[in-house]
């Protein structure tokens, strides 16, 4: 049988970057080994399912690059199954009907925790004769139906964990349809992965202690179920799980805060997997390549942000200009120092300037800040830098003086510039640091910045030259 895994959130919050991980592992899984990648929106939750939800999952998806191979398929389209499903489970005794109120449960609840003792369901409850079922049922009592869990274990082998067995005795007879005939969380996903023929269920470990009750519906319903691999969870960088309070936690996030969606694949695909050779930066096809079980690992993994720009860094360094460019030129539009038609105007200095520019950056927000200064009139001066390289102003702006005047009479390239100012820092008796580091706060205004020749290229003669000037009359 061909492959056929899923990826099936919940439409009740953003795309989590657990649930991305997820969808990722399922995709790569298809992709080496064949078969289909779909996408299931578990949206019997009606109260707190949100189209916006749905759509900012479909876009997260669409923005790594994972996209499904089938229609969309809606569980809360499929409850009619559902019901049916488990009509038949209660017509071949696997299930039966249990008409205790909600009253009575909380009654029954209550008395469990003052003995101490957790509350477990008594099948005898729901133990009435034939003859009073069917009065209940003839004249509209409520009833819930429970599944009649088995005696024995429950045992699956799994792709991450190895043998997993549970006893079936730790396993109340539990709800597969409430009382107003909606389906339980675990026999709708039942219902569902047989309706999809799903052959491999891949998702986060923090399900385990729903699979023996899946594995029990599976059997029940006459179908073998399906494999399983439980995921590692993911934590902060304190060893606790993922949250809000660590910082972003929506894939949505990191697209808007500069992260390209290939680093980002690249940086989840190694949360919970070891492609192995110490390998770290991978493209999508040396990932798909390289994919398999065996590589899966079973500690949680550790969502380390800096880990994730320094890889987002390297991504830009490898990305051509052409294809930063629609990236980032929204950005640095948006800052109002430019327009589009400008940077088409000037295309190809545009671009030299995002060559410039990416193999510094952590982000697509990095280049745009960075690039502001090459757009603006006046230069920003960070006060680290004005204290560390003009902090004797008189001799920066003798140094200065003496580099406008030489850069002025020297042909306008970086060969010839950077033999003039090395001269001029030997006819001066200095280092050629004491001549660049001042000339870079005069240019960028910045402690850092890319080769300061490569600075006075793009920014060309007359504006460097100005800038100098502006430098020195500041300083003066």
């Amino acid at each position: 049988m061909s492959n056929r895994l899923r990826f099936a959130p919940s439409p009740t919050g953003y795309l989590h970057v657990g649930g991305a991980r997820t969808a990722l592992f399922n995709w790569l899984y298809v992709r080496r080994y064949g078969g289909q990648f779909l996408l299931r929106i578990e949206d019997t939750d009606r109260a707190r399912s949100t189209e916006d939800s749905t759509r900012a999952i479909f876009e997260g998806l669409r923005w790594l690059g994972l996209q499904w191979d089938e229609e969309v398929s809606y569980q809360g389209a499929n409850v009619a199954r559902h019901q049916a499903d488990a009509r038949r489970l209660l017509e071949s005794g696997h299930a039966y009907r249990d008409f205790t109120t909600p009253a009575e449960l909380d009654r029954l609840r209550g008395e469990a925790e003052a003995r101490g003792q957790a509350f477990r369901f008594d099948r005898r409850l729901a133990d009435l004769p034939a003859d009073e079922i069917d009065r209940r049922v003839a004249r509209g009592d409520p009833f819930a139906i429970r599944f009649r869990v088995p005696e024995g274990e429950t045992s699956w082998d799994d792709l991450v964990h190895g043998t997993i067995t549970f006893p079936n005795k730790d396993v109340d007879d539990f709800v597969i349809l409430r009382s107003d005939a909606s389906p339980v969380y675990n026999f709708a996903v039942v219902s569902d992965d047989v309706d999809m023929r799903i052959t491999l269920v891949m998702r986060g470990d923090d399900h385990i202690s729903n699979t023996p009750k899946q594995v029990m519906l599976y059997r029940a319903m006459g179908h073998e179920p399906p494999r399983f691999a439980h995921l590692p969870m993911i934590h902060g960088m304190d060893g606790k799980k993922l949250s809000k309070r660590h910082g972003a936690t929506a894939v949505g996030d990191y697209q808007h805060e500069g992260i390209l969606p290939a680093a980002m694949c690249n940086f989840l695909a190694l949360m919970g997997w070891s492609p192995g050779g110490d390998r770290e930066i991978m493209s999508m096809d040396e990932m798909v390549s390289l994919f398999s079980a065996e590589g899966l690992l079973r500690k949680a993994a550790i969502f380390d942000t800096k880990k994730l720009e320094w890889m987002n860094g390297q991504y830009l360094a490898l990305t051509p200009a052409t294809e930063l460019d629609p990236i980032v030129r929204p950005l640095v539009v948006a800052s109002g120092l430019v327009t589009s038609a400008q940077l088409d105007a000037r295309r190809d200095w545009w671009l030299s300037l995002l060559d410039l520019l990416r193999v510094r950056a952590r982000t697509t927000h990095d280049i745009a800040r960075q690039a502001a200064t090459y757009f603006s009139d006046s230069v920003e001066y960070d006060p680290d830098a004005v204290a560390k390289h003009w902090k004797d102003p008189a001799t920066a702006a003798s140094i200065l003086r003496a580099t406008g005047d030489r850069l002025a009479a020297t042909a306008w390239n970086a060969a010839a510039m950077e033999e003039a100012l090395r001269k001029l820092a030997e006819e001066l008796g200095v280092g050629g640091g004491k001549i660049f580091q001042p000339l870079r706060v005069a240019l960028v205004g910045q402690l850092a910045s890319p080769g300061i020749f490569d600075v006075l290229m793009v920014l060309g003669q007359e504006k460097s030259l100005a800038r100098i000037q502006a430098a020195v009359e500041r300083l003066g």
